[in-house]
């Protein structure tokens, strides 16, 4: 006879179960921990790996460099998606320890691939374990602080997971100056599928924190929602007015790193700036985007979600202006963009999320958030397939513009379709 699977009841468990940031300490501080092996891991690929594909695998076309970003968005967005629809089959932690399992190889692929193929492969496996990793540790977050702190919840998990992605991409720059484009930056990625692996073991599951929110929840489930993938899909993307508004800021939010990503080691060592300069370029945007979101996320409890979701995307729409205005001067254009977009991306992010899960109810969360990190990491292979189509034909300065335009429309689209929806009152000062 096959196990019991452990009971959801929030009365099961030995220890009270509760909502809450101070409540659950501990297990939160593991899971930002675990966030930080997360964002190291792709961190990786942030300043060396454009230039391996042009320098070491001598590719001419950008779109052939930008593939390995549309292999990673396009697996990632997908598995995001199936990532909601499998926590109603499996735990959280199985997911979360499964995809620390599938990145294993990709800081081995990485150092030593013998073709580009190889690179492109190493990023779906990547995209497949980012897609678990990160989904399971931002719904984990959720499920232990309850509605009141969603944004510092997602907050606190994104600045831990960008602020590594910044500081791996700024300490792989220097290591490649030093020792090369491979082996040596892409083996840091060892200790953190070791790390993430090791800790996500003694992670323990939230099952019992969802049942205590679902018990609580002051809205029930109507007798005929649907709460399935399929209709819950079509909620987040396109009937739902502010799950649609915050779906497509997140496409094009994501749009901007992936562009960024690919386009801008390209741009500024072709204006004379060296490995290690483009990575200080490369690690400072995440940085910022990372840390700010430590503020940005509790200001979103605060002060609502839009506004920041709307500010946000208009800032990093003046960071692409800012990139090409000062080109004659490419590390100041470097820095000056970067903390632009950084700052930009620190105030849509944690606003964004939590305004998926003002709009969603507990029932079929997972699914929402699922649907909306599709989009939002649909957006890394949107932004190089449309960074690599321009580059090849009108020049990187193109790709730059079009980002600026598609950034600021996105904002104003935001602006009329996202609507607040507190399920608590707004905390006060």
């Amino acid at each position: 006879m096959p196990a019991a699977r452990p009971s959801t009841n929030p009365q099961a468990s030995k220890d009270p179960v509760r909502l809450g940031l101070r409540e659950n300490w501990p297990q939160f501080t593991l899971l930002v921990i675990v966030n930080i092996a997360v964002g190291g891991l792709v961190g990786l690929e942030r300043t060396t790996v454009p230039l391996i594909g042009s320098q070491v695998f001598g590719l001419t076309s950008d779109l052939a460099v930008f593939s390995f970003i549309i292999a990673f968005g396009v697996t990632k967005a997908l598995t995001n998606l199936a990532a909601g629809a499998l926590t109603a089959r499996f735990r959280r932690r199985q997911l979360l320890l499964a995809g620390w399992v599938i990145g294993v190889p990709v800081p081995f692929a990485l150092a030593w691939a013998p073709s580009w193929g190889w690179i492109v492969a190493a990023n779906v496996l990547l995209g497949l374990s980012q897609g678990l990793t990160w989904s399971m540790t931002v719904n984990m977050k959720i499920d232990l602080v309850g509605p009141a702190r969603r944004g510092l919840a997602t907050g606190l998990n994104e600045a831990a997971g960008y602020t590594a992605v910044g500081v791996t991409a700024l300490l792989t720059g220097y290591l490649a100056t030093s020792y090369g484009l491979r082996p040596v930056p892409e083996l840091i990625g060892v200790v953190f599928v070791a790390a993430g692996l090791g800790l996500s073991l003694v992670v323990r599951d939230t099952a019992a924190h969802v049942a205590l929110e679902l018990s609580r929840h002051a809205a029930p489930l109507p007798a005929r929602e649907q709460t399935g993938l399929a209709a819950v899909f079509a909620r987040t993307s396109w009937r739902d007015r502010s799950l649609r508004g915050a779906s497509q800021a997140g496409l094009v939010n994501n749009l901007n790193d992936g562009l960024t990503w690919g386009v801008f080691p390209l741009l500024f060592t072709d204006h004379g700036l060296g490995i290690a300069a483009v990575g200080l370029i490369k690690g400072l945007y995440p940085i910022l985007w990372g840390l700010g979101q430590i503020p940005t996320g509790h200001l979103a409890d605060r002060v609502g979600r839009k506004p920041l979701i709307v500010t946000g995307m208009l800032v990093q729409a003046g960071g692409f202006v800012l990139a090409l205005a000062l080109l004659d001067r490419p590390l100041l254009a470097g820095l000056l963009s970067a903390v632009a977009l950084g700052i930009g991306t620190a105030l849509v992010y944690p606003a964004l999320i939590a305004s998926v899960s003002d709009h969603a109810h507990p029932a079929w969360r997972a699914n929402a958030l699922g649907t909306y990190r599709f989009w939002r990491d649909i957006g890394y292979a949107v932004g190089a397939l449309l960074a690599g189509l321009l580059a090849d034909t009108l020049g990187l300065n193109a790709t730059v513009i079009a980002a600026a335009v598609l950034t600021a429309g996105s904002g104003l689209l935001a602006a009329r379709w996202i609507t607040e929806r507190r399920t608590e009152p707004p905390l006060t000062a």
